[in-house]
C-alpha cells in the first residue's frame, strides 16, 4: 500500500489520465485488475438489486399485508433510495476506491466510524448472499420436481421448503466461489451477460401481465382485507418493507471501482442508473402483476406470489423460459453480492483492519482477484444457511436482518458526510478536493445539504421500521418467540462482536483527516 495522504486544501486533485496513478495518490497501488467497463459498472448494481430475483421472493410480502395498494410503497422508497444514491454517486466521484462504503464512511467520520460500517456492510452482505441464494427455491421446484430434493411442499415457509432452499442456495453458493476466485473478466462476462438476460426477461414479463390484464391499473388504489387494529396504514407501512427489501445495493458499482476504467465518471452515474433502472422495471412488474392475477382474493397470490400468476397466464414452456431466466437473475445476483463483499473485505484487510489481514488482502497475480476473502465469504453464507436447515421462519428473518445492517450501514456514510457538509465539503473544510474546470465531477452543488438531510432522516426511519418486533414477520409460524427480537438482538450482537474486533495494535490504514 502506498504511504500517499490525501489531497489537502489547495492541492490539484488527482488526474483522470491514467487510473492506477489516480487510485495511488488516493493511496494505494493497483493491485486488481482494471478491465470493468460501463455496462459491466452498471451491470454490478443491477444485479445486486436485481429485481426478478428480490420481487419473486418478496411480492407475496408485500400484497399479503397491504393488499394491492402496497405498490405505493415502491416508490415512496425508490425516492428515500434514491436521496441516498445521490449522496453516494458524490462520494463515488471522489474516492472511487475498493470497499466503498467502509472507505467513504472512514473518510468522513473517522476511523472507528468507518470500520464498524464496514464491518456492519459485511455481514450485511454475507446475509443477503445467502438471502438471495434461498431465493432459488422459489423459481427451481416451478421449474422441474426434481429440484425439490427434500420432501413435498416447495414454500418457503415450510419446513421442507426451508430445508430444500438451504441444499440450493449452497450449491449456488460454491459456484458463485468459484468463478469469483477464477477472476474478475469471467465474473464480469457472467454477470453482463445473466443482466442482459434479466432485462430481457423484465420487458418480456411486464409485456405478458399488460397482454393477459384481468383490471385496469387502478387496481393500485385498492386496499384488500382491512389491515388489524389500529387500522389499515400500519398494515401498508408493513408491506412497505418488500420495496426496502429489493432496493439496496445499488453502490455494488463503488465496490468495483479500482476494476472499473475511468470510475470517477462511470459509478456516479452507473449508481444512479442502476437504481433507476431498477425502480422503473420492478414497478411496473407489481402493476402489471396485479392487472394479471386470475384473483386478487383466493389466498394465492399472497402465498405464491409471481410464479402463481405466471403459471396462470402462461403455459408452457414460454412459462418455464422466464422460470428459468428468474433463475439466472437469483444466480447473478448471488455473484454480484459476493463479490461486493470480496472488495469490501479486501479493502478492509489491505488497511490492516481485520483478523489475518495480510492472508485477506493478498490478491492473485494471475487472476488479479483477492480469493481468500472471496472463499471466506462463501464458506461463511453456506453456514448461514446450515445452521437454519428446517426454521420456517428462516427466509423472513434472513432478508429482514440483513436488510437492517444495510441501512445502518448507509446511515454511517449519510450521517458523517451530513457533518462535512455542514463544514463546507466538497469545496471546503479539511476534506474537500479541489476540483479543476476540466475536471468537474458529479456534484450536487446547492442541494447537497437538502438531499443529504432527506436521506438521513429516510434511512433513520426505514431503520426503526424494518428493526420493529412484528411478529408476524419475525416468527410467522409463532414456533420461535425470540425471532421477533431478531433484528434489534442481532444489531447488538453485531456491534458487540464488532468491539471485541476493533482494531487496537498497529495496524497501516490509509491516513485521513478529518475536519475540525
Amino acid at each position: 500500500m502506498s504511504s500517499t495522504t490525501l489531497p489537502s486544501p489547495g492541492e490539484k486533485a488527482p488526474s483522470f489520465g491514467t487510473d492506477h496513478l489516480d487510485l495511488a495518490e488516493l493511496g494505494y497501488d493497483q493491485q486488481l485488475h482494471r478491465s470493468l467497463g460501463k455496462y459491466a459498472s452498471f451491470a454490478a448494481g443491477f444485479s445486486f438489486v436485481s429485481i426478478l430475483t428480490t420481487i419473486f421472493q418478496l411480492f407475496g410480502l408485500g400484497f399479503s399485508f397491504g393488499g394491492p395498494a402496497f405498490f405505493f410503497t415502491w416508490p415512496l422508497v425508490f425516492l428515500g433510495q434514491f436521496m441516498v444514491a445521490l449522496n453516494f454517486a458524490e462520494l463515488a466521484a471522489r474516492y472511487p476506491i475498493s470497499g466503498a462504503i467502509y472507505q467513504w464512511s472512514r473518510r468522513m467520520g473517522g476511523e472507528i466510524i468507518g470500520w464498524f460500517a464496514g464491518w456492519f456492510m459485511i455481514i450485511a452482505q454475507i446475509v443477503t448472499a445467502s438471502a438471495a441464494a434461498i431465493a432459488l427455491q422459489v423459481v427451481l421446484p416451478s421449474i422441474w420436481s426434481g429440484f425439490q430434493f427434500v420432501g413435498e411442499d416447495t414454500a418457503l415457509t415450510s419446513a421442507d421448503g426451508a430445508a430444500n432452499a438451504v441444499i440450493l442456495g449452497s450449491i449456488l453458493l460454491v459456484l458463485t466461489t468459484t468463478i469469483n476466485c477464477i477472476g474478475v473478466n469471467w465474473m464480469s462476462r457472467i454477470n453482463s451477460i445473466g443482466v442482459t438476460c434479466e432485462i430481457l426477461g423484465v420487458i418480456a414479463l411486464v409485456l405478458v401481465f399488460f397482454t393477459h390484464a384481468e383490471r385496469g391499473p387502478q387496481v393500485v388504489f385498492d386496499t384488500g382485507a382491512p389491515g388489524a387494529d389500529p387500522g389499515y396504514i400500519w398494515a401498508w407501512i408493513v408491506s412497505g418493507l418488500m420495496a426496502a427489501y429489493v432496493m439496496v445495493g445499488f453502490g455494488s458499482a463503488g465496490e468495483l471501482a479500482e476494476e472499473t476504467h475511468n470510475p470517477r465518471r462511470v459509478a456516479p452515474r452507473t449508481i444512479r442508473l442502476a437504481l433507476s433502472a431498477s425502480a422503473l422495471g420492478g414497478g411496473l412488474m407489481i402493476v402489471g402483476a396485479l392487472m394479471a392475477a386470475p384473483s386478487l382474493t383466493d389466498g394465492n397470490l399472497a402465498t405464491q406470489g409471481l410464479p402463481y400468476v405466471i403459471d396462470s397466464i402462461l403455459s408452457s414452456p414460454w412459462g418455464k423460459v422466464l422460470l428459468i431466466d428468474v433463475a439466472i437473475a437469483v444466480f447473478i445476483c448471488t455473484l454480484a453480492i459476493q463479490t461486493a463483499a470480496s472488495r469490501l473485505m479486501f479493502s478492509m484487510a489491505r488497511d490492516g483492519r481485520l483478523p489475518a489481514s495480510t492472508i485477506l488482502s493478498k490478491v492473485n497475480s494471475r487472476t488479479g482477484t483477492p480469493i481468500a476473502p472471496s472463499v471466506l465469504i462463501g464458506f461463511a453464507c453456506v453456514a448461514i444457511l446450515a445452521v437454519n436447515v428446517g426454521n420456517s421462519a428462516i427466509f423472513t428473518t434472513l432478508s429482514s436482518v440483513c436488510i437492517v445492517l444495510i441501512y445502518l450501514a448507509y446511515l454511517m456514510v449519510t450521517v458523517p458526510l451530513l457533518m462535512q457538509r455542514l463544514k463546507g465539503w466538497p469545496h471546503g473544510g479539511q476534506q474537500a478536493q479541489p476540483i479543476s474546470a476540466e475536471e468537474k465531477l458529479f456534484t450536487l452543488g446547492k442541494f447537497g445539504i437538502p438531499v443529504n438531510i432527506a436521506a438521513v432522516l429516510y434511512g433513520g426511519l426505514m431503520v426503526i421500521n424494518l428493526s420493529w418486533p412484528r411478529a408476524e414477520i419475525f416468527n410467522p409460524t409463532g414456533e420461535f418467540p425470540l425471532l421477533q427480537w431478531a433484528a434489534p438482538l442481532t444489531v447488538i450482537a453485531v456491534v458487540l462482536v464488532g468491539i471485541a474486533c476493533l482494531p487496537r495494535g498497529k495496524t497501516h490504514p490509509k491516513p485521513v483527516t478529518i475536519g475540525a
